[in-house]
Order: C-alpha cells, then sequence, then structure tokens
C-alpha cells in the first residue's frame, strides 16, 4: 500500500505545489511509481505537469462526488513512474457541497484506497487554507510535509496549522505524522532566509529537511510550460535541490522501516 503525504500550508505564495509537483517528480525519476492528486481548486499542480484541466471532462471532483472511479480520472504525465489526479474548476464546489455529507471529511481517503496498491507513493497537493478539503487530505494522509517560505511572515499560522494537525490526531487520526518542514525560497545573500531557518527549529526541532530549495528564475518559470523543473532546468540549481530533497525524503521512510 502507498505512503501518502499530504503538503499543507494555508498560506499561500509558499512554494507549496512546487515543492508537491518536484517531489513527486524527482521520486518517480528515482523508479518509485507516484500519483500526485491534486487538491487544490486552482489545479496548478495539474497544469504545471502540462495537463490542461479546463478542457478535461472529469477530474477529482467528479470522484468525490461520487460519479467516477478516482482510477478512470488519473492521468499519465512526461515523467514514467509519474500520475495525476487533476483538478478541474468544479472542485471548488466540493467546499459548499461536501458540507451536510455524512462522513465527508474521510471522501478522499476512501476514493485513495481504490488505488492506494498501485503505488508506493500519494503525494496530496493541499489548498492553501483550512477549509474541508484540506481536512479532508490531512485524514487520507499517513505523513504530512510543510513547505514554508524563508520571508518574514513565513511562521505567521503555521501554530494555526500545527493547533489543526493536533486537532485532527486527537479526534479522527492519531497515527498522522509530520514528516518535517522544508524551507523553500532560499536566498543565501539574505540574511532574513538563515532567521527563518532558526526560527523553524523552534516549531520542528527534529523534523526539518537539510534539503533546502533555492528561489531561481528557472524554477519559477517551470510551471508556464507545464514541466517539473527536472525536464525544464535539469542541470540547475533546483533541479539538485529538488533531487537532494527526493533522496532525504525515501532516506526517512528507510528509517520507519
Amino acid at each position: 500500500m502507498a505512503e501518502v503525504i499530504a503538503v499543507v500550508n494555508q498560506k499561500g505564495g509558499v512554494g507549496k505545489t512546487t515543492t508537491a509537483v518536484n517531489l513527486a517528480a524527482a521520486l518517480a525519476e528515482s523508479g518509485k511509481f507516484v500519483l500526485l492528486v491534486d487538491l487544490d481548486p486552482q489545479g496548478n499542480a495539474t497544469s504545471g505537469l502540462g495537463i490542461k484541466y479546463q478542457e478535461l471532462e472529469q477530474g477529482l471532483y467528479h470522484s468525490l462526488a461520487g460519479q467516477t472511479r478516482l482510477h478512470d480520472v488519473v492521468h499519465n504525465t512526461a515523467h514514467a513512474g509519474l500520475r495525476v489526479a487533476p483538478a478541474t474548476p468544479d472542485l471548488a464546489g466540493a467546499n459548499v457541497e461536501l458540507v451536510n455529507v455524512e462522513g465527508r471529511e474521510k471522501k478522499l481517503d476512501e476514493i485513495l484506497s481504490e488505488v492506494s496498491h498501485a503505488y508506493d507513493y500519494i503525494i496530496i497537493d493541499c489548498p492553501p487554507s483550512l477549509g474541508i478539503l484540506t481536512l479532508n487530505g490531512l485524514i487520507a494522509a499517513d505523513h504530512i510535509l510543510i513547505p514554508v517560505q524563508a520571508e518574514y511572515y513565513a511562521l505567521e499560522g503555521l501554530g494555526q496549522l500545527l493547533k489543526t494537525i493536533e486537532l485532527i490526531r486527537s479526534n479522527l487520526k492519531p497515527e498522522l505524522k509530520i514528516l518535517g518542514a522544508v524551507l523553500t525560497m532560499y536566498d543565501s545573500r539574505n540574511s532574513l532566509s538563515e532567521e527563518v531557518m532558526n526560527d523553524l527549529y523552534k516549531f520542528f526541532p527534529d523534523n526539518i529537511f537539510r534539503s533546502v530549495i533555492p528561489r531561481t528564475v528557472r524554477l519559477a518559470e517551470a510551471p508556464s510550460f507545464g514541466q517539473s523543473i527536472f525536464h525544464y532546468d535539469p542541470s540547475g540549481k533546483a533541479a539538485k535541490a529538488y533531487e537532494r530533497l527526493g533522496k532525504e525524503f525515501l532516506e526517512r521512510f528507510e528509517k520507519e522501516e
């Protein structure tokens, strides 16, 4: 059965989707079978891997609504071993439609259980909020990965996210674990980046990834070409950083086993 990892931070613009896409690509490049679940109605993880979500007839929403099997909406990508459960514009409606549904917080968990046997890892790109879709992502997950931007306001709201995770552990899923935090948009020329990293250790004394993701123009450009950084700029700093993150990620799971 796949290990399920939710990539989550309710603050937008922290490199969450970039990390979900490129970590998934890094794992696929290392020979793993990976499903990237785009749980964000904006569909950036979907388009970032070259899939035009505006043209899709069905996506993740239709599986959550019970209209089709998840297997039938999954798409291949340019990376062998990496598939995407795409977001379509309909997914925005799920925030409202799921409110009165019994067991609404477990819908994603239910549909992922149908395909879990086919993958080594399932990476969920959660929306930048703590609404019903993100709650579904957290409950479906075994582990949580939190990207944190190397900026002044980066740690704002992190305490709220950790409280939400604690509530889920207490009431719904006691086995949910924080895999760690990864620092994104790091600029070594900026002393503020160093300060944010030091502050992070207060929140995650034992759970910060050594791999740090730099701020680069090429990394920012890649999604507009529908490519991961490994295809857009394979020899660049960002590709090397996500390759290191993928290796460190796998090492953590090997230790657990």
